[in-house]
């Protein structure tokens, strides 16, 4: 008889075990004492194992029942041996219960305030300084809806792929090589598809010029073998949990390299407040898409190819709670001196090699302007605060709208822009259909000056000509000479006359010239080598006499 005890016991044993390594699989959870899933999982595996047993005391109760050796006493003897395990999971639930609240008490803002302001270093800035003027041919006018649908038509047109594949709607905004791209994976149509072509891997990824709008479907050599697509071990998720069990694992990125190599990019959490509070990011895990090939950075060491380690969510939270908690917690709620928060919305601007995240900050009475705004770098966190008092986003794409209301055109989120030293919000006007139709330029200091038009150029030199207007250059004063190559060059009619506005090259200077200076002007064009002479209105220079090289 001990010998079918102890037999049962194992199966017991076994069978929740079983059960345990299932619910791991499909959840994942990190195996560490300061993540909450841990504990949590730990209750399920404790309550799985009390259904095990009693499902045995059960059956062997029955077998009981039915035998001739044992009387129904015995049954009931047999169950009440439940009490002493039910009084374990019990205590074990109620220990969980008792430890999610307590660190969530111990982790609450009221006692914690200026350690949630301090989660994020914010420095002042001058935009000027830090964000150079853009040319034309490199603003980004690609956002994530217009990637997706770019992305789905260059799919359709590959008969090979698009009865098999599918993209996935990730679409990660990336530097590559100097140029802002979104690229995002292909995936496996379905469990079908997935089972016909699993050993060959995902074939494919997409990139996007956000500039020209350039769509590649780019094929690989060798299929990528880890993804999200994966059904069993080269599940990314799973992979990564498997090979790191303890690591507490955020938002999982698909980027490339600057050779056009796919990774994965796992960015780990740690908690700087209390058990499992101040949500922050440590570090992250790179895996090759290809090959599976791990390696994992310490924050500080991240390469600089990756772009998105910090999750803009993550950043925008912490950006609130900085804004919120200048003065402690309580001024937060009463009174409210000083506290200041993050606008609804955020976008994305490319700095020398890392993309920086952009939003604006208001104050908590939200009264449609800003205070200034902030550009957080989501490789390595540095923030930096920008004092430019304005128009929110919504009232600037609210403007940009009302320029074209006549076509009820829907402006995209903006993207903050340096034009003639001013920060400047630049957005794209779509009609019904989700097309981009035209583009506009609106000032952040004083939204109501737009420039509009069907092309980057026809907008910039509309938006020159108003911002001109408005600010009043000076017509007299003292005068400067230069001589340079014409990078850019567009015209405007600004009150019924011809006005040009070009750039040189190396400068970052905008320069308008009225048609009356120069019967040359017409036949200006980009390379042409001209001396100007010229007063300086600060935001763009007038032009008053120009001379063409020969």
């Amino acid at each position: 008889m001990k010998g079918k005890f102890k037999l049962s016991g194992v199966i017991e044993v076994l069978v929740t075990l079983l059960l345990a390594f299932l619910i791991f699989w499909v959840e994942l959870p990190p195996i560490h004492p300061r993540s909450p899933q841990f504990w949590i999982f730990l209750a399920m595996v404790l309550v799985i194992g009390l259904i095990v047993h009693f499902a045995a005391v059960a059956w062997s109760a029955f077998r009981a029942g039915r035998s001739v050796n044992m009387d129904l006493g015995s049954a009931l003897s047999a169950f009440s041996s439940l009490g002493r395990p039910i009084k374990v999971v019990v205590g074990f639930i109620a220990f969980v219960i008792l430890l999610l609240i307590v660190g969530n008490v111990i982790g609450a803002p009221i006692f914690n305030a200026s350690r949630y302001r301090d989660l994020i270093t914010v420095t002042e800035s001058d935009f000027t300084q830090d964000v150079a003027e853009i040319q034309m041919s490199q603003i980004p006018v690609v956002d994530r809806d217009t990637a997706s649908r770019l992305g789905r038509r260059k799919l359709g047109e590959m008969s090979d792929m698009v009865s098999q594949f599918e993209i996935e709607e990730d679409y990660t905004q990336i530097n590559y090589q100097g140029v802002p791209y979104r690229v995002t994976p292909l995936t496996y149509g379905d469990p079908i598809k997935w089972f016909y072509n699993h050993s060959e891997g995902l074939p494919a990824y997409i990139t996007v010029n956000m500039v020209t709008q350039e769509t590649e479907l780019v094929r690989l050599e060798e299929g990528m073998k880890y993804s999200r697509g994966e059904l069993f071990f080269r599940n990314i998720y799973r992979y990564l949990r498997f090979r790191y069990p303890t690591k507490i694992f955020d938002e999982i990125s698909f980027e490339i390299d600057e050779e056009g190599t796919p990774w994965w990019v796992a960015s780990t959490v740690c908690y700087r407040i209390g058990l499992w509070s101040g949500k922050d990011i440590d570090g992250a895990v790179l895996v090759n898409a290809v090959t599976g090939d791990c390696v994992y950075y310490d924050v500080a060491d991240i390469p600089s190819w990756v772009d998105q380690v910090y999750d803009s969510d993550m950043i925008v939270k912490q950006m609130n709670d900085y804004g919120k908690y200048q003065s402690g917690f309580f001024n937060s709620i009463i009174g409210q001196r000083g506290v200041l928060q993050t606008t609804e919305g955020y976008n994305y601007l490319a700095i020398g090699d890392d993309v920086w995240l952009y939003t604006g900050m208001t104050s908590v009475l939200s009264d449609e302007s800003n205070t200034g705004f902030i550009l957080s770098n989501l490789r390595t966190k540095e923030t930096r605060y920008y004092v430019v008092p304005g128009a929110e986003e919504f009232s600037a794409m609210e403007s940009a709208q009302g320029q074209v209301q006549h076509l009820n055109y829907v402006a995209t989120f903006p993207l903050l822009l340096n034009i003639a030293n001013r920060p400047t919000y630049f957005m794209s006007l779509k009609d019904e259909a989700g097309l981009v139709k035209m583009y506009a330029f609106v000032d952040v200091e004083q939204y109501q000056i737009v420039g509009t038009g069907s092309t980057v150029d026809a907008a910039r030199a509309d938006y020159a000509a108003k911002l001109s207007g408005e600010t009043g250059i000076a017509q007299s004063g003292e005068s400067a000479e230069i001589t340079g190559r014409i990078q850019d060059i567009s015209a405007a009619v600004v009150d019924g006359n011809s006005v040009y506005y070009f750039m040189l090259d190396g400068d970052s200077a905008v320069y308008t010239a009225e048609i009356t200076i120069s019967e040359q002007l017409p036949f200006c064009r980009p390379g042409d080598q001209v001396t100007l002479r010229y007063v300086d209105g600060g935001t763009v220079r007038q032009v008053m006499e120009l001379r063409t090289e020969n």
